[in-house]
């Protein structure tokens, strides 16, 4: 289920991307090959985002693909963009049947009658559901069929566009965050993705996000304002120790702070679980686990944690299980620790193929 929304509209067969997940604390980056066999990981990046207050820059976001292009080494002009988690519309809507690309301007000229708020300067993509048979997906009325829609301002594509080209590089695709886990769980365990119900957790610096998947299909996804910053200062104030501290300790964590972190994850864990009631509640069937990315994923601590809240098994995944490494040594090393990090980054360059 590939959803590469806000596609450049190129034709033609990308044998190469790189991806760049814009994070709120750190900017994370991948050069991903596609081979006949399948896809192969070259490189990847962690670099500490820019500093700013309110927006981005078209001027800082061009220094930051320079830096970002110059740690990858990627021969590769074409660069996917993820959109942060609170800046893109990700809704599900029941649209009449008609051609993706007559979906686009209906959404534009029509917002306020299918998501309910004034977007006319948004500009939208569409994912149409791979089961359109499934009841549970089928939409109320005769003749409409279940859309997964994403929107973003066009100014913000505008200014992503603009800062890659000024930085050298062809934005091919710009991707909600929030839906690239979904793309990389898919390629990363193909079994579960089809066949299970599922909950995938994403924890952000600022926010974490929840996409639940059904048999394949993204049926509900949900924003929550508490992120690893929050969890980092908890720790911080716990230990009376500076914040750049906390957030170094956090991964391998302290037992002597289990109950700081328990108070600040409670508010988390019961928003996540609220989620999940929901979707039980309206599908009448239970979800089995959660998949946690992201870089506080990385702590066991976190992970016990939350699925005492969660009350489901919930475990850390590799995005990069099923590509092919070429990797160097010292990145080949230490990619275990942290994939967990790399989901939305893999899930945007995967959608750009």
């Amino acid at each position: 289920m590939a959803l590469p929304f806000l596609d450049g509209g190129s034709k033609k067969k990308r044998d190469q991307i790189v991806a760049v997940d814009l994070g709120g604390r750190s900017s994370k980056a991948v050069h991903l090959l596609r081979r006949n066999d399948g896809f192969t990981l070259t490189r990847y990046a962690v670099l500490d985002a820019p500093i700013f207050e309110k927006a981005l820059s078209p001027d800082l976001l061009t220094e930051h693909l320079r830096q970002i292009n110059q740690a990858l080494e990627a021969k590769s002009k074409s660069v996917a963009l993820t959109v942060g988690i609170n800046e893109a519309v990700v809704r599900h809507v029941d649209m009449p049947r008609m051609p993706i690309e007559d979906m686009r301007p209906a959404l534009r000229l029509n917002s306020r009658n299918y998501l309910q708020q004034d977007l006319s300067n948004f500009v939208f993509d569409c994912h149409v559901g791979d089961k359109p048979g499934d009841p549970s997906k089928a939409a109320p009325a005769q003749g409409k069929q279940r859309i997964l829609v994403a929107g973003v301002k066009r100014q913000l594509a505008d200014d992503y566009t603009e800062a890659a080209k000024n930085a050298g590089l062809t934005a091919e695709c710009i991707v909600p965050g929030l839906i690239c886990p979904v793309n990389a769980f898919e390629s990363s365990q193909p079994e579960v993705f089809s066949k299970e119900t599922i909950a995938l957790v994403d924890l952000g610096f600022k926010c974490s996000s929840i996409c639940i998947v059904q048999e394949g299909e993204l049926v509900l996804s949900r924003v929550v304002g508490i992120g690893g910053d929050r969890l980092t200062t908890a720790i911080s104030e716990a230990m009376s120790i500076s914040y750049p501290e906390a957030e170094g300790i956090k991964v391998g964590m302290a037992h002597e702070v289990q109950a700081a972190l328990d108070l600040a994850l409670t508010p988390l864990g019961r928003e996540l679980r609220a989620s999940i009631d929901y979707y039980e509640h309206q599908h009448d069937r239970p979800v089995t686990r959660a998949f946690i990315t992201g870089g506080s994923a990385r702590s066991d601590l976190i992970l016990q944690s939350l699925q005492a809240e969660l009350q489901v098994e919930c475990k850390t995944w590799n995005p990069a299980a099923n590509l092919k490494l070429a990797l160097a040594s010292d990145q080949s090393n230490e990619l275990e620790g942290i994939a967990p990090q790399l989901a939305v980054a893999l899930g945007a360059a995967l959608s750009a193929f």
